[in-house]
């Protein structure tokens, strides 16, 4: 029998929906200088949360680890066979087609990330500018890409994937669940990020300019 049982810890939950705000203010500002404090705020942010998911997908909960959605090629491609066809199997957590698009967001934004710390720092000049930008783009493709597969599998298994990422729960046996939501650690995830979003000028990695507006304004 199914029944309703949680499978996002809250960590992970706030990690997604964290990830996808910060860089979507990323991608629209990226190219104003009215606003880059901002778009340097969101990629120190996006950097921060990519630390954090490299220690959670060790020590955190069961579908939220490395492990539960390391597949093999073949396992890949069987999976986007029965997608094809309309019938893909049921995975609790991640699915091979969706565990690759993790992967790739996951290294992506990385590099996005400390290629753009290069570039504030006026390293790797025009070939690293050409860098960020690619890997901007390609993850706005994945994104775009990842969001229509899981509007896909949402229609083919009857299930909100969306919403699931939002409340934490699906329906599936009682012995698959997880057991702990972590909710003190997402608690102290948002309040680290909205703590670092208000002091961000006074943290010396704000431009030059507004770092000096601030000093000025606690003089």
């Amino acid at each position: 029998m199914s029944q309703r049982i949680l499978v996002w810890d809250v960590p992970t939950r706030v990690f997604h929906w964290l990830l996808a705000l910060s860089f979507c203010g990323a991608y629209l500002t990226a190219e104003s200088e009215r606003y880059r404090d901002i778009h340097l705020v969101l990629g120190y942010t996006l950097l921060g949360l990519i630390g954090f998911r490299l220690l959670w997908g060790f020590f955190g909960t069961r579908y939220a680890q490395f492990r539960s959605f390391l597949f093999k090629p073949g396992e890949i491609a069987a999976y986007a066979l029965s997608l094809l066809k309309g019938k893909p199997a049921h995975y609790i957590g991640h699915n091979p087609l969706g565990s690759v698009a993790i992967w790739l967001l996951l290294g992506l934004v990385a590099l996005t990330c400390m290629s753009g710390v290069l570039l504030f720092q006026d390293i790797g000049g025009d070939a690293l500018e050409e860098l960020h930008e690619f890997t901007s783009n390609t993850i706005l493709v994945i994104v775009l890409i990842h969001i229509a597969g899981v509007a896909v599998s949402s229609v083919l298994h009857r299930e909100n994937l969306a919403r699931a990422m939002v409340t934490g729960f699906k329906s599936a046996k009682p012995e698959q669940g997880i057991h702990r939501s972590y909710l003190w650690l997402g608690v102290i995830m948002l309040a680290a990020v909205a703590t670092f979003w208000v002091d961000y000028p006074a943290t010396g990695l704000a431009t030059p300019d507004v770092a000096q507006a601030v000093q000025h304004d606690d003089d």
